[in-house]
């Protein structure tokens, strides 16, 4: 399901020239959207969006790969920057080979890092490329 099958409040009605998006997003109306890379490789569907409540900037998006109904899928944290809209499909785009992903840092639903942790933080950022609240997009 993405976006505007998800939009409740109405805010996609009307196409790109009414609403808010796709500058502005409704975070609920995000969560369970696909991620592709740019091969066109299914790279699995966000399953929380997690918000830096000091900055008020979103910090990662969680995203969800493999698995079946919840059971053995694999959670990664991926930044915010890492990833693009892709309004056209209506889904996310990460820049990441598939097996990239596979082998990224991740964990399970049971066991969250912390995701406070600088060091941690740092890990992550380095892997996909990124830069704490850049804004960049890896190249």
């Amino acid at each position: 399901m993405n976006y505007t099958e998800r939009d409740t409040l109405g805010m996609y009605r009307g196409g790109t020239d009414a609403g808010p998006g796709p500058e502005l997003m409704g975070a609920d109306t995000l969560v369970g959207n696909d991620v592709y890379n740019q091969q066109d490789e299914d790279l699995g569907d966000i399953k929380e969006i997690m918000l830096d409540m000091r900055s008020g900037q979103v910090a990662y998006a969680v995203l969800s790969l493999g698995g079946f109904l919840g059971m053995g899928e694999k959670l990664f944290a991926v930044p915010w920057s890492a990833l693009t809209l892709d309004t056209e499909n209506k889904r996310f785009v990460l820049n990441v080979d598939k097996d990239r992903l596979e082998s990224a840092p991740g964990f399970d639903k049971d066991m969250w890092p912390d995701m406070a942790d600088p060091s941690w933080e740092q890990g992550i950022q380095a892997y996909y490329g990124t830069t704490p609240d850049s804004g960049e997009r890896p190249q």
